[in-house]
Protein backbone atom coordinates (compact mmCIF):
# COMPACT_ATOMS: atom_id res chain seq x y z
CA UNK A 1 0.00 0.00 0.00
CA UNK A 2 2.76 2.53 1.11
CA UNK A 3 4.46 1.62 -2.71
CA UNK A 4 0.82 2.17 -3.98
CA UNK A 5 0.56 5.53 -2.09
CA UNK A 6 4.05 6.57 -2.95
CA UNK A 7 3.32 6.33 -6.61
CA UNK A 8 0.02 8.24 -6.84
CA UNK A 9 1.80 10.82 -4.95
CA UNK A 10 4.85 11.03 -7.70
CA UNK A 11 1.78 11.30 -10.15
CA UNK A 12 0.63 14.17 -9.11
CA UNK A 13 3.72 15.97 -8.27
CA UNK A 14 4.35 15.27 -11.87
CA UNK A 15 0.98 16.72 -12.84
CA UNK A 16 2.06 19.80 -10.79
CA UNK A 17 5.25 20.35 -12.14
CA UNK A 18 3.76 19.85 -16.30
CA UNK A 19 1.54 22.96 -15.00
CA UNK A 20 3.54 24.87 -12.79
CA UNK A 21 6.98 24.51 -13.28
CA UNK A 22 8.53 25.63 -10.30
CA UNK A 23 7.40 22.88 -8.95
CA UNK A 24 10.32 20.60 -10.36
CA UNK A 25 12.39 21.33 -7.54
CA UNK A 26 10.51 18.80 -5.53
CA UNK A 27 11.18 15.99 -8.19
CA UNK A 28 14.72 17.32 -8.47
CA UNK A 29 15.21 16.48 -4.40
CA UNK A 30 13.46 13.43 -4.99
CA UNK A 31 15.63 12.19 -7.67
CA UNK A 32 18.85 14.01 -7.11
CA UNK A 33 20.92 11.15 -5.33
CA UNK A 34 19.89 8.32 -7.68
CA UNK A 35 20.88 10.32 -10.64
CA UNK A 36 24.43 10.87 -9.34
CA UNK A 37 24.82 7.20 -7.97
CA UNK A 38 23.71 6.00 -11.55
CA UNK A 39 26.04 8.77 -13.56
CA UNK A 40 28.76 8.47 -10.86
CA UNK A 41 29.14 4.31 -11.37
CA UNK A 42 29.45 4.94 -15.12
CA UNK A 43 31.92 8.12 -15.24
CA UNK A 44 35.01 8.55 -12.95
CA UNK A 45 35.47 11.80 -12.79
CA UNK A 46 33.67 13.96 -10.51
CA UNK A 47 33.44 17.20 -12.25
CA UNK A 48 31.66 15.12 -15.22
CA UNK A 49 29.74 13.06 -13.03
CA UNK A 50 28.45 17.04 -11.62
CA UNK A 51 28.11 18.28 -14.85
CA UNK A 52 26.10 14.56 -16.63
CA UNK A 53 23.56 15.23 -13.43
CA UNK A 54 22.69 18.61 -14.41
CA UNK A 55 22.33 18.13 -17.67
CA UNK A 56 19.99 15.16 -16.78
CA UNK A 57 17.93 17.67 -14.49
CA UNK A 58 18.32 20.94 -17.30
CA UNK A 59 16.94 18.10 -20.10
CA UNK A 60 14.19 16.46 -17.50
CA UNK A 61 12.87 20.11 -16.92
CA UNK A 62 13.03 21.01 -20.26
CA UNK A 63 11.12 18.48 -21.40
CA UNK A 64 8.63 17.57 -18.36
CA UNK A 65 6.02 18.38 -20.60
CA UNK A 66 6.51 15.50 -22.79
CA UNK A 67 6.68 12.70 -19.69
CA UNK A 68 3.71 10.41 -20.03
CA UNK A 69 2.71 8.75 -16.81
CA UNK A 70 3.11 5.03 -17.37
CA UNK A 71 2.80 3.62 -14.05
CA UNK A 72 6.62 3.32 -14.36
CA UNK A 73 8.43 5.50 -11.66
CA UNK A 74 9.41 9.12 -12.66
CA UNK A 75 13.43 7.51 -12.01
CA UNK A 76 13.45 5.03 -14.94
CA UNK A 77 12.97 8.22 -17.31
CA UNK A 78 15.25 10.33 -15.28
CA UNK A 79 18.02 6.76 -16.12
CA UNK A 80 17.45 6.72 -19.52
CA UNK A 81 17.80 10.31 -19.57
CA UNK A 82 21.25 9.81 -18.08
CA UNK A 83 21.86 6.93 -19.87
CA UNK A 84 21.63 8.72 -23.01
CA UNK A 85 23.98 11.96 -21.82
CA UNK A 86 26.42 9.80 -20.54
CA UNK A 87 26.75 8.04 -23.68
CA UNK A 88 27.17 11.36 -25.76
CA UNK A 89 29.88 12.16 -22.99
CA UNK A 90 31.82 9.50 -24.04
CA UNK A 91 31.34 9.75 -28.00
CA UNK A 92 32.05 13.35 -27.78
CA UNK A 93 35.30 12.53 -25.60
CA UNK A 94 35.95 10.07 -28.10
CA UNK A 95 35.73 12.40 -31.17
CA UNK A 96 37.87 14.58 -30.07
CA UNK A 97 40.29 12.38 -29.21
CA UNK A 98 39.83 10.46 -31.98
CA UNK A 99 40.32 6.95 -30.72
CA UNK A 100 37.93 4.89 -28.82
CA UNK A 101 37.51 5.73 -24.78
CA UNK A 102 38.59 2.59 -22.52
CA UNK A 103 35.32 1.85 -20.55
CA UNK A 104 33.82 3.60 -23.62
CA UNK A 105 29.68 2.40 -22.62
CA UNK A 106 29.48 1.57 -26.41
CA UNK A 107 32.44 -1.01 -25.97
CA UNK A 108 31.04 -2.63 -22.51
CA UNK A 109 28.03 -5.56 -23.10
CA UNK A 110 26.90 -3.90 -19.96
CA UNK A 111 24.27 -0.88 -22.02
CA UNK A 112 21.79 0.81 -20.07
CA UNK A 113 18.46 -0.76 -21.39
CA UNK A 114 15.00 0.68 -20.36
CA UNK A 115 13.67 -2.50 -18.62
CA UNK A 116 17.18 -2.17 -16.58
CA UNK A 117 16.28 0.99 -15.45
CA UNK A 118 12.54 0.55 -14.71
CA UNK A 119 14.04 -2.63 -12.50
CA UNK A 120 16.29 -0.22 -10.83
CA UNK A 121 13.91 2.31 -9.96
CA UNK A 122 11.55 -0.40 -8.52
CA UNK A 123 14.20 -1.34 -5.99
CA UNK A 124 14.41 2.02 -4.84
CA UNK A 125 10.97 2.57 -4.14
CA UNK A 126 11.29 -0.44 -2.60
CA UNK A 127 14.12 0.53 -0.11
CA UNK A 128 12.43 3.52 0.48
CA UNK A 129 9.29 1.67 1.58
CA UNK A 130 11.64 -0.13 4.22
CA UNK A 131 12.07 0.47 7.97
CA UNK A 132 14.15 3.33 8.83
CA UNK A 133 17.33 1.11 10.34
CA UNK A 134 16.84 -1.06 7.17
CA UNK A 135 16.70 1.38 4.78
CA UNK A 136 19.78 3.68 6.18
CA UNK A 137 21.51 0.77 6.38
CA UNK A 138 21.07 -0.54 2.46
CA UNK A 139 21.45 3.28 1.16
CA UNK A 140 24.98 3.66 3.44
CA UNK A 141 25.81 0.10 2.08
CA UNK A 142 25.25 -0.14 -1.59
CA UNK A 143 24.01 3.67 -3.01
CA UNK A 144 27.36 4.74 -0.61
CA UNK A 145 29.05 2.06 -1.06
CA UNK A 146 30.70 2.09 2.69
CA UNK A 147 32.14 -0.64 4.44
CA UNK A 148 30.26 -2.66 7.40
CA UNK A 149 32.58 -1.13 9.61
CA UNK A 150 32.53 2.29 8.53
CA UNK A 151 28.12 1.99 8.83
CA UNK A 152 28.46 0.70 12.53
CA UNK A 153 30.73 3.79 13.21
CA UNK A 154 28.11 6.43 11.41
CA UNK A 155 25.18 4.57 13.30
CA UNK A 156 26.77 4.03 16.65
CA UNK A 157 25.61 0.38 15.99
CA UNK A 158 27.66 -3.00 16.03
CA UNK A 159 29.04 -4.23 13.23
CA UNK A 160 27.32 -8.05 13.76
CA UNK A 161 24.06 -5.21 14.13
CA UNK A 162 24.19 -3.72 11.20
CA UNK A 163 25.24 -7.04 9.17
CA UNK A 164 21.83 -8.46 11.11
CA UNK A 165 19.91 -5.05 9.81
CA UNK A 166 21.78 -5.60 6.16
CA UNK A 167 20.29 -9.22 6.20
CA UNK A 168 16.43 -8.06 7.18
CA UNK A 169 16.62 -5.48 4.33
CA UNK A 170 17.83 -7.83 1.64
CA UNK A 171 15.33 -10.35 2.86
CA UNK A 172 12.33 -7.56 2.96
CA UNK A 173 13.33 -6.41 -0.70
CA UNK A 174 13.62 -9.65 -1.66
CA UNK A 175 10.39 -10.61 -0.90
CA UNK A 176 8.73 -7.77 -1.97
CA UNK A 177 10.13 -7.65 -5.23
CA UNK A 178 9.13 -11.46 -6.10
CA UNK A 179 5.85 -10.51 -5.14
CA UNK A 180 5.12 -9.34 -8.93
CA UNK A 181 4.35 -12.76 -10.96
CA UNK A 182 7.78 -13.35 -12.83
CA UNK A 183 10.27 -10.75 -11.14
CA UNK A 184 13.30 -11.86 -9.39
CA UNK A 185 15.55 -9.89 -7.51
CA UNK A 186 19.16 -11.31 -8.27
CA UNK A 187 21.29 -11.76 -6.25
CA UNK A 188 24.47 -10.73 -8.40
CA UNK A 189 25.25 -6.33 -8.18
CA UNK A 190 26.24 -6.14 -11.48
Amino acid sequence: MKAQAKEADERLLIEAVQKDPARFVDLYEENFERVYAFVSRRVHSRADVEDITAEVFHQALTNIAKFEWRGVPFAAWLYRIAANAVADRWQRVSREQGSPVPGDPQDDSEAVDMEKSERAARLFNLVNGLPQDQRRVIEMRFAEEKSILEIARALGRTPGAVKQLQFRGIQNLRAQFEKEPGKKLSRSHG
